[in-house]
């Protein structure tokens, strides 16, 4: 193993052990996770995105190369050396250390309103239902129809009930049921579902 990548590991074990709720992972995810994660975004687009959750900066990286230089990207995460990792690698993402809770607020502070995506990294099956019904509050008064949300599970938590009711809550907010595409070449193996904002959605 490298010795970055060695690193890396290490930095994001030591951070789910001392708070596995927030981090929700036990090692980086893979670049096949990323690719899969970003493969509903345009090319070389203007588009305004949304990262929750960014960690090690895995899906960051892969957001980055897609869309090019001209989208705006605002990063969410409340681990502060995660934080730090995306603002020395990536200095053009907006990082801020918060909750995803505080999503319309910033996205109004920064001028990213409305978001044409969200890509998302956040435990939801973990979190507390108060702050997952906060910050999917916020992706329903931020995200404009047609735009699109992306949220990955762990195959192993797939047919968990947290995960199953925040398939079907999220289902009601955006108007529609989600594609799913699965990734074994990621530990653990996850699927990732896209959810596209039905123009008839309601904005809670």
């Amino acid at each position: 193993m490298a010795d970055g990548l060695r690193g890396q590991l290490l930095t994001f074990t030591k951070l789910f052990l001392r708070n596995p709720r927030t981090v929700g992972a036990i090692s980086p995810s893979s670049r096949a996770l990323a690719r899969v994660m970003v493969a509903d975004l345009p090319v070389n687009a203007p588009v305004s995105i949304v990262e929750f959750g960014p960690g090690m900066g895995a899906f960051t990286r892969a957001i980055l190369e897609r869309v090019g230089p001209t989208a705006r990207i605002l990063a969410m995460e409340i681990e502060p050396e995660f934080v730090k990792k995306i603002r020395q690698c990536w200095p053009s993402v907006i990082c801020v250390n918060t909750s995803a809770e505080e999503l319309e607020s910033l996205v109004a502070a920064h001028g990213l309103g409305p978001v044409d995506h969200i890509i998302s990294g956040l435990p939801f099956a973990s979190l507390p239902a108060a702050m997952t019904n906060k910050i999917l509050d916020g992706v329903g008064h931020t995200l404009r129809p047609g735009g699109t949300f992306t949220q990955f599970h762990y195959l192993h938590g797939f047919g968990m009930p947290p995960g199953r009711a925040f398939r079907r809550d999220l289902s009601a907010r955006m108007g529609g049921a989600p594609t799913r595409r699965f990734v074994l070449r990621n530990f653990p193996p996850a699927c990732v579902f896209t959810w596209r904002r039905a123009p008839s959605a309601p904005a809670r």
